[in-house]
């Protein structure tokens, strides 16, 4: 007997439930390696993860949201509380993509068991499927030890985000010999130890299509051209939420110049008495 859902209009914002869809899962997404290109982007909120859903194969939940969401200067203050809470906010707001979870910094880096009961805690709080932690040869170990745990790993290399006060900024890697070699020895010990995909961020275009060729695992660009297997966008740059995007992202929407306008609309309507009108008003039925 198969079972159907109809979309309940009264409760359709909080409780997405159209047409059945079985979640993607880790396996499957592993399999996509050199085939169809993986989409990925960034979603910190039920809302925002409905609408993306039906579109990617992964939802980041990323400690990025420190930047977008809570207005802070870079990842590094981002705690397990937001990520848990915003976690669960885009599980409970999807039903197709596989959602992943970074780990923010000072949770993983210090040992695998501290690592594992981390990262536990995320699945357990979150319902996601993955977490994603930064890092390379340094990393590996971790990498194994939760893998070997049953905890599925997305690792990250190239520009770290998490490192941006040992990095010195925000700038491309890979431009020296030294540097390219090193990002290519950091995803293959990040690959052996068991990632099932492996993000490659802010690195030389040649650096990324050599990744991309030496490992197992699917990698995931972000300022590192179409060389990869999928790729990933922060999708409040994507959407021209903010005046400024890096240089990778592609703007497909200007949605800070709408939502300016918008809100003066609103604002000027209100001054003038306009807002609300008989059609937003209440009156005793006849």
């Amino acid at each position: 007997m198969s079972v159907t859902h109809s979309l309940d209009t009264s409760t359709s914002r909080a409780n997405p439930l159209p047409t059945p869809m079985k979640r993607l899962t880790v396996p499957k997404l592993q399999a996509m390696k050199g085939g169809d290109p993986i989409v990925m982007l960034t979603a910190y909120t039920a809302r925002m993860a409905q609408l993306l859903d039906p579109h990617c194969d992964i939802l980041l939940v990323g400690d990025s949201l420190g930047q977008v969401i809570y207005g802070l200067p870079s990842t590094v203050p981002v705690t397990m509380e937001m990520m848990c809470a915003h976690g669960a906010a885009v599980v409970r707001g999807s039903y197709h993509s596989v959602v992943a979870v970074d780990l923010p910094f000072g949770s993983y880096e210090a040992s695998p068991e501290r690592a594992f009961d981390c990262a536990a805690r995320i699945l357990k709080e979150t319902g996601a499927a993955a977490v994603k932690m930064e890092g390379g040869e340094a990393m590996a170990e971790t990498v194994a030890f939760l893998v070997s745990r049953g905890i599925p790993v997305i690792g990250h290399v190239g520009l770290t985000p998490q490192a941006v006060n040992a990095l010195g900024g925000y700038g491309a890697r890979g431009r020296s010999e030294a540097e390219a070699a090193k990002i290519v020895a950091d995803a293959r010990a990040i690959d052996a130890a068991g990632a099932f995909l492996l993000v490659i961020e802010g690195v030389m275009e040649s650096v990324a299509a050599e990744v991309t060729r030496l490992v197992s695992c699917p990698t995931i660009g972000i300022g590192a051209s179409s060389a990869c297997d999928g790729q990933v966008l922060v999708t409040e740059d994507m959407l021209g939420l903010f005046e400024r995007t890096p240089r990778f992202v592609k703007r497909y929407e200007d949605l800070a110049a709408r939502i300016e306008a918008a809100a003066a609309a609103y604002a000027g309507e209100v001054r003038a008495r306009g807002f609300p009108t008989e059609e937003q008003v209440y009156r005793p039925k006849v």
